[in-house]
């Protein structure tokens, strides 16, 4: 299994010896989803911004699809080439915090079947601290040509998320508190899927980057998740739990995505929440 991170040093040498390399700038945070200024200030060298709520995620209803429903593939195709993505490109996505932006890109792409998606591990802060150069202002990218099909990363409904809470490994990427129940800043209700286990996303960055291959596969084996057992994961809404999937990738452990996550869970008032540690 090839790893999806790269560091800055194979980033660029990819740029110099490859002609079909494609930059995604994934400037996202909850504060400040849209990062398109600090885009413009300053990206890895051709790279070309995506906005994740537009570009990564359709435009549907939060109390029944969750806050980051998956785009129609018709949608995420035309968005794609419009990004100046092609066939058989290798592409790259890096954000400014803490991986986050870069792995929903990474996730929703092999999702739409790109086989080549890499993630720049540590975002432009790695490319910074590597004494790599930056360019300001947009790119706008020849349009490509590439062609998407759904579904080639497994995804969980409601049920299949329910039951694989009670028969497998159901990870929630919150936080702590959130997941216990004792603080719920964004959704309707406050718990975590009954059965679910909470492996925050902190517990596996250090500095921004993941963690080295050893470190994550004691984190996770901890609530179980080792190659060839049955894992799936959610968060809020969707983008921490393809970031988790992301680092089980790095360890050998396949995952399936709730794409609804708790956003939409807890939207459904027939759907039981748990609070506190179990």
């Amino acid at each position: 299994m090839r790893s999806a991170l790269v560091t800055p040093e194979q980033v660029e040498r990819m740029l110099r010896e490859l002609s079909t390399v494609r930059l995604l700038d994934v400037r996202w945070t909850l504060a400040k989803p849209d990062g398109r200024d600090d885009y413009i200030r300053g990206h890895l060298p051709g790279a070309v911004y995506v906005d994740l709520d537009a570009d990564l995620a359709a435009q549907g209803l939060p109390a029944t699809e969750g806050r980051h429903p998956l785009p129609d593939i018709d949608a995420l195709q035309s968005t794609a080439r419009r990004l100046g993505i092609r066939r058989g490109d290798a592409v790259v996505a890096y954000d400014a915090w803490n991986i986050m932006g870069a792995a929903r890109a990474w996730w929703l792409l092999r999702w739409a079947g790109l086989a080549d998606v890499r993630v720049l591990n540590g975002g432009i802060d790695a490319w910074r601290a590597a004494g790599l150069p930056l360019e300001t202002g947009a790119v706008e990218p020849i349009s490509g040509d590439v062609e998407l099909s759904a579904g080639h990363m497994p995804t969980l409904d409601m049920d299949a998320a329910a039951a694989l809470a009670q028969h497998g490994t159901l990870i929630d990427s919150r936080a702590a508190e959130r997941f216990r129940g004792e603080s719920e800043p964004l959704d309707p209700r406050a718990g975590h899927v009954p059965g679910a286990v909470n492996v925050p996303s902190e517990g596996y960055l250090v500095d921004g980057r993941f963690r080295d291959a050893d470190e994550l596969r004691r984190v996770f084996a901890r609530v179980g998740a080792e190659p060839g057992a049955p894992v799936g994961t959610y968060c809020g809404s969707g983008v921490t739990a393809a970031h988790t999937v992301l680092a089980l990738h790095e360890i050998g452990v396949e995952s399936a995505v709730f794409p609804g996550s708790w956003s939409q869970w807890s939207n459904h008032a027939d759907r039981p929440a748990a609070t506190g540690e179990n």
